[in-house]
Formats: C-alpha cells, structure tokens, sequence
C-alpha cells in the first residue's frame, strides 16, 4: 500500500503543521540560557545556537532562495552554517551569530517561507521541489533531524536537568515469543510514492529476502548486562577487527553513559542518574557493540533488507505498509516518538504499533543497527542535492532503521534510512538481532 494521493490544501495543511511543530521543539531545545547555547558540550557536536542558525539558513536557501526564487537574505553567512565547510569540532571557534541575532534571523526567514508556503503550487505544475510540497517536507524532516542532533547535546552536557517529560506509560511485562520468522520470498523495499521520502529511500524496488528470524523487541538492558557480566567487552571472540581495536583504544566497558555503583549499573540520562532499567531498550551502543553482542547470543544483526520487510511486509495480502501497523500515519498508541518522553519505553510495549508478524516497536525508541552497508538503491537518482545522500554512499557508514523517542513522525517511516559511522555512540541507537533458520 502507498500513500495515497491527497489534495493540495490537505498537504498545505500538513507542511504547515509539520513546519510548527519542528519549530516549537527548536523553541524548547534552545530556550536556555545563552552561555549554554553558545557552548559547545562535546566536540562531537556543534554549539546549540550553530544548529539554531544552520535551521533557518538551509530554510533560506530551500524555500526562499530555491523554491521562491528571492535573493539571499544573508549571504555572507552560508559558509559559516554549510555542515561541509566546517567539522563540528571547530564550529565554535567561527563568527556565529549571537543568540538573539539567530534567533531573530530563524524567525524572520519563517515568516517569509510561511508566505511562500500560502502561494506555491502543490499540483504538479510548478517544479519538482514543489510537486505534493517537497520542500517543505524537507525542511520540516531537515529542522527535526537538528532537533534530535540538539537532544543528543543536551544528554552531552554537563549539569542538572532542563529538560523535562513524563515518562511512557508502564506496560505489562511482554510475555510473547522472544522471536519470529519472517517467510522468505520477495516483497517490495523501498518507496516511489511516499510524496515526502527522500532521494535515498527511492525508487521502490523488489528484493528477495531468504527466510530469517528476527527478535520480537529490541534487545533490552537486562539483556545486555549479562553480555557484560560474561565478559564481553574482554574476549575477542566476538568482536570484529576493527571492533577490538576501538574498544582496547578506548578502554570501552559497556554502553555510554553508563558506570558502575557497587553492585549495580546507573546511567545519566538528560543531568538525572538513575538505576539502568532492565526492560528497557538498550541506548548509547555502537555498531560495534552490537555486532559483539549478537555474535555472543549466536546471533547477528539484520540486514537492512530484512528489516524492511519485517517492518513493512504483510504476508497475508504480499504488499508493503507505510508502518508496520498499517499505512494510517503514526499515533500515541503505535510508537514513542516526537520526543513526547526521554527515554525509550519498555521492551514490549506499544501492542498497537506491531507488525503483521507480531514484531514490536520497530518504529521510535531506538535507532536499530543493521548489519548492512549505506548504498543506494537499483536505480538510484539523486535529488535535490547529493550532499543528503550520494556522498555518504559506501563502507564507511552502516544503516540504521526505525527511528528512535528524539525523531518526530515526519521524520520516520518504514522506508526511512538513517547511517553513521560504527564508532557512533552518542546517537539513540540500539538493535535487535536475527538468525538464519537451521537447514534440515
């Protein structure tokens, strides 16, 4: 099933409440003091008020510059905000604008893009960048992906808490298989329809998938600790090559944000400490770790591929949701998304949300690790610029899928490519691991 087709005035409306609501969380991500703001938390990421900055520059460019045609409103900052020119580590150190300046110049360049949103043309008779509003999707999905870029400084930063939200609702303990079997056979990956995908996730292709089984949740704390407590992170064994040497370089002994309190595991999460929750997802884990931790279960990673139609495919009918509840758009009752809570729910939670096939919460908590490569899809083009995607394709980076609690629904969907660098662990990632049925 894809998206079906809506009406012009409809997709006005969803840019326009999908732009708000990214601005509303860039408003509460920043609303701190301005010491806070212009520092820089980590040398990992950039100082809040650079992704402050950067959010209304790439909306200039986009809505005003590309879609509107107007001219520049300041052009001798593009290089200060262009994420190519300058590494996150010397970002501090350029001519930002101050805070009140950022902040004035975000605001005044969403009144102006909030103008071009009224009279462009959804219909197909404008451009490519306005057909069923591209870009504007593209800017709200580029501002949230910033917002959850300035939750991940947030956990970086030192300090008491500023950031506040209810925690998800308790949930019964999840007492399902521990796993299933997805059915081999082709199914069909990818989107050509979904009007707000990007170029990476396009065109919809089919691909045959072998037969697998896949964890029903997201490997949770609980689970992880006792990898520790075998003494994973001291036997080779179970790493790769490259695995082993990061973790002996840098004395790595469990996930990040993690350290030990005589006999328990605590976490700071947000300025607050607190025990590890067993039944939660475990966050904060690299490529590495849990490609360590699914060759000591005796199991692996997913591939992309096998993820997708985990999350997508429905046997029954042979086609592919938008979600892996359906194709209706995601709710409260599907996934934790939206940054609506700080923390990942219990593992098992969100019934509503499952696949065809029973697997839970493949959609928000954590950034699930693949065991797979960033490359781009038979048939490839890209658009509208090849620094989203084209220059990322490669080796370098492994995929991640299914979003995480900081990513807004606009931002997620079965088809959503996510990729980083195996060493990433700052990012909202966990995993669940898969296994090839034995023969016979």
């Amino acid at each position: 099933m894809t998206e079906p087709a809506l009406d012009p005035e409809t997709l006005r409306e969803r840019a326009l409440a999908a732009l708000t609501t990214a601005r509303e969380r860039t408003a509460l991500l920043t609303s701190v003091e301005d010491p806070e703001l212009t520092a820089q938390h980590s040398p990992l990421m950039s100082p809040l008020v650079w992704d402050l900055a950067h959010i209304g520059n790439q909306e200039e460019m986009w809505l005003l510059r590309a879609v509107a045609g107007r001219e520049a409103m300041r052009p001798e900052i593009d290089g200060l905000y262009d994420a190519f020119e300058h590494s996150r580590a010397e970002r501090p150190s350029l001519p930002l604008l101050p805070p009140d300046e950022a902040r004035k110049y975000a605001a005044e360049v969403r009144g102006r893009a909030l103008d071009v949103l009224e009279s462009a043309s959804f219909d197909g008779t404008g451009t490519p960048l306005t057909e069923a509003g591209f870009a504007f999707g593209m800017i709200a999905q580029h501002e949230q992906q910033h917002d959850e870029t300035m939750l991940i400084t947030h956990q970086l930063r030192k300090g008491p808490a500023v950031l506040h939200a209810p925690d998800p609702e308790p949930a019964p303990p999840f007492t399902g298989p521990a796993e299933v079997l997805v059915p081999g056979g082709p199914f069909t990956m990818g989107t050509s329809t979904e009007p707000w995908s990007l170029d990476n996730e396009r065109p919809a292709h089919r691909r045959e998938v072998a037969p697998f089984f896949i964890d029903t949740t997201p490997v949770t704390n609980a689970a992880y600790q006792a990898f520790i407590a075998d003494g994973g992170y001291d036997d080779p064994r179970w790493w790769t090559t490259d695995g082993w040497a990061h973790v002996r370089q840098h004395s790595l002994f469990s996930p990040l944000f993690w350290f030990r309190d005589g006999g328990q595991w605590l976490r700071r999460r947000f300025g607050v400490t607190e025990v590890v929750p067993p039944d939660e997802p475990v966050v904060h884990v690299c490529w590495y770790e849990a490609d360590a931790y699914a060759r000591w279960a005796g199991r692996r990673l997913p591939t992309e591929a096998e993820w997708e139609k985990a999350a997508r495919h429905d046997p029954a009918t042979d086609r592919s949701r938008r979600y892996p509840w359906g194709d209706a758009d995601p709710a409260p009752q599907h996934a934790n998304l939206g940054q609506r809570h700080l923390r990942p729910a219990p593992a098992g939670s969100y019934p509503a949300g499952e696949s065809p096939l029973g697997v839970r919460q493949l959609i928000g908590d954590v950034w699930e690790w693949t065991s797979s490569d960033f490359l781009p899809y038979p048939g490839f083009s890209m658009f509208p610029y090849k620094e989203y995607s084209e220059v990322f394709f490669g080796p370098e980076y492994k995929v991640l899928r299914g979003g995480s609690f900081a990513v807004d629904a606009v931002a997620c969907r079965g088809t959503f490519r996510n990729w980083d660098y195996p060493i990433r662990r700052q990012i909202f990632s966990g995993f669940r691991t898969a296994r090839t049925p034995e023969a016979g």
